[in-house]
C-alpha cells in the first residue's frame, strides 16, 4: 500500500522509539523521515539566537581582535560567512524548510581564551529559524577557525547552542 492509499501514513509512529514522543513530527508512522507539512500554520514573526565558541590562545585572540592575522580580518570574513550560511540552511539540512530570511546579525564576543559568535536570524513565516541561527553561528565559528588555524593548530570549536527563540506556536524562551 502506498502513502496515497494509506491516510494514516503521516500519523505518529507506533512501532519505534518516537512513539513515546508524538511531537517528533519529522518521523512517519514507520519511522522514516519526512518533511513536516507546515501549510496550515499561521505566519508570525520568528527570531532565534544561537552561539558557537572558538577556543584559542590569548596571543591568537589578540591578533584576531586587532585584525592582524596573516589571512586578514577574520571577523569580517566570519560575519559574511554566517550570513550566507543562514540563507543556505535548507540546502544543507535535508528536512529544513526554505524561509524568507528578513534579517541576520552576526556578533562576536572576545575573551582571553575564546571568541563567541552570536547569530540572530529573523523571519516572518510559518516555521522557526533555530536551524538557520545554529547554522549561521557554526559556519561563522568555522570561518574564524579557518582564519586562525595557521597560527593555532589546536583551536577548538565548542558550545554550539540555541540561546533564545521567539514567535510561533511553541512561544518564546531563553536558555
Amino acid at each position: 500500500m502506498n502513502e496515497a492509499e494509506n491516510p494514516e501514513a503521516d500519523a505518529a509512529p507506533a512501532d519505534n522509539a518516537a512513539a513515546d514522543h508524538p511531537r517528533l513530527t519529522h518521523l512517519r508512522h514507520d519511522g522514516t523521515a519526512q518533511m513536516v507539512d507546515v501549510s496550515n500554520k499561521a505566519q508570525s514573526t520568528r527570531e532565534a539566537t544561537a552561539t558557537a565558541t572558538v577556543r584559542s590562545t590569548a596571543e591568537v585572540l589578540s591578533l584576531l581582535g586587532g585584525g592582524e592575522l596573516p589571512k586578514g580580518d577574520a571577523l569580517a570574513v566570519a560575519r559574511i560567512a554566517g550570513i550566507m550560511a543562514a540563507k543556505k540552511t535548507p540546502d544543507l539540512i535535508p528536512l529544513c524548510h526554505p524561509l524568507p530570511i528578513a534579517k541576520v546579525t552576526i556578533d562576536f564576543e572576545l575573551d582571553t581564551d575564546s571568541v563567541t559568535v552570536f547569530a540572530t536570524v529573523k523571519t516572518r513565516g510559518v516555521t522557526g529559524v533555530e536551524m538557520e541561527a545554529l547554522t549561521a553561528a557554526t559556519v561563522a565559528a568555522l570561518s574564524v577557525y579557518d582564519m586562525i588555524k595557521a597560527v593555532d593548530k589546536h583551536a577548538v570549536l565548542t558550545d554550539i547552542k540555541v540561546l533564545a527563540k521567539s514567535g510561533g506556536k511553541s512561544g518564546d524562551w531563553t536558555l
